[in-house]
């Protein structure tokens, strides 16, 4: 990897997209399409977010299976973002799938946790539980124990379990505090029950 896509990767997983923009704003290659479209996404342009990813994902070799498979991830995080729940679940399931044998297992929870969500925002909740349970949070970063641990509080608050999803909230936010990223962090506390 070159080091403006690593500084581009970095800068994202620091919450400064406009940052990751500044190192690859004016380049075409898959790696720089596929930051592009990120960034472009936390920005919140989820239609050019969308163009990009794609472009990336067909642009990207076929010995290029985990970089395919994150753009597909990433794909699926916007839909979600959109609304949009008849994206497909089998493409996001053998992304995982392909995270997981390569051993990218961040990112493999993350395409699980966007499972999660997704069931949980189509109400079901019992699927959403089964397939949250196959997370270990222990050895993810904060930001994912932040998603996680909302994941878990979205589960309770619709199953009427208020002291577990408060403990959830409160863990969410501790989590989003050690992340350092304000936006985390804003979500944490919109998410706190009185």
């Amino acid at each position: 990897m070159d080091s403006l896509i690593t500084a581009a990767a970095r800068a994202l997983a620091a919450g400064d997209p406009i940052g990751a923009l500044n190192h690859v704003a004016l380049r075409d290659d898959p790696p720089a399409l596929a930051l592009r479209g990120i960034a472009m996404a936390r920005l919140g342009d989820l239609p050019r977010a969308k163009m990009l990813l794609k472009s990336a994902a067909r642009a990207f070799g076929a010995k290029e299976a985990v970089a395919r498979a994150r753009c597909v991830v990433a794909e699926a995080e916007i839909a979600l973002a959109s609304r949009d729940l008849a994206w497909p679940e089998k493409s996001l399931d053998a992304s995982r799938a392909t995270l997981e044998a390569h051993g990218d297992l961040l990112n493999a929870a993350h395409a699980r946790h966007l499972e999660v969500r997704r069931l949980l925002l189509i109400g079901r909740l019992d699927d959403a539980e089964r397939a949250l349970a196959l997370i270990d949070p222990a050895p993810l970063p904060p930001t994912l124990r932040t998603i996680h641990e909302l994941v878990i509080a979205g589960i309770a608050m619709r199953r009427l379990q208020t002291k577990a999803a408060r403990s959830a909230l409160e863990r969410a936010a501790h989590a989003a505090r050690q992340a350092g990223i304000a936006a985390l962090q804003r979500k944490g506390k919109a998410h706190r029950p009185p």
